[in-house]
């Protein structure tokens, strides 16, 4: 589940480093336009592994404790 998490914000990361500096979305170029049900069900999906990511902030001790 972390890695899929990682994942889904690294592509999240990426398209919004297009969007910035080349005003340029890949999500919604590949997959017909940002207001697609497939376009949106990724952003959303990008939205929910960000919010997940947030928990992983908290589990470092429990992560180093472990080594």
């Amino acid at each position: 589940m972390k890695r899929l998490a990682l994942v889904l914000v690294i592509i999240g990361a990426l398209n919004w480093g297009l969007i910035g500096l080349l005003e340029f979305d890949l999500v919604a170029s590949l997959f017909g336009g940002s207001n697609s049900f497939l376009s949106r069900t990724i952003y959303a999906l990008v939205g929910i592994a960000g919010i997940y990511a947030i928990t992983l902030l908290f589990n470092y001790k429990e992560d180093r404790d472990r080594i």
